[in-house]
């Protein structure tokens, strides 16, 4: 385990006190296990996206709130694999009303990765660039090809993978809304 894994849980500890949330209480909201929130906060853990992602959701933040200090460049953002997804950050975008963050993804094939809800109004959009890609809400996922794009209200689970055997290249757009 490195730093970044420490920086990830600092950053996640600051967020939830913050918010004045117990460590119990954003585990459930989260879906994941207590011992497992404790250990991302401690570092002793190795994070996956879609825990990530769930802690994020549950907390109301974007992504980058976890795995990028703020105001430090996209580059120096932790990279986080999950199941079938490897995503890596390239610029966050802040405007008063949302912040955007723009990744490129790489899906491997012959696996589905399920991503949790997002917080109320995250919305995702996705480019593809080579492959075929199978993205969106579980119960209703769109399809893509090269050239071809597909966005979705991400406060849903949803899923990503491929059609086919081929990887599929792709950017990804997550615009998440500033509260009130």
């Amino acid at each position: 385990m490195d730093g970044r894994d420490t920086d990830i849980g600092s950053r996640l500890r600051r967020l939830r006190e913050a918010r004045g949330i117990s460590l119990s209480a954003l585990a459930r909201s989260a879906g994941i296990g207590k011992a497992t929130l404790s250990g991302l906060e401690l570092g002793t853990r190795n994070p996956t996206l879609e825990t990530l992602y769930s802690v994020a959701g549950a907390l109301g933040v974007p992504l980058t709130a976890l795995v990028l200090e703020p105001g430090a460049p996209p580059a120096e953002a932790v990279r986080v694999p999950g199941a079938a997804v490897t995503a890596t950050l390239l610029e966050v975008f802040e405007e008063p009303t949302a912040t955007f963050e723009l990744l490129r993804m790489h899906v491997r094939p012959g696996v589905v990765q399920h991503s949790p809800p997002h917080a109320p109004g995250v919305t995702e959009h996705v480019t593809v660039y080579a492959g075929v890609l199978r993205a969106g809400p579980v119960d209703a996922p769109l399809v893509a090809g090269p050239g071809e794009h597909i966005s979705w209200q991400a406060d849903v689970p949803h899923i990503y993978s491929t059609v086919g055997p081929d990887e599929v290249l792709a950017t990804l757009l997550i615009r998440s809304p500033r509260p009130a």
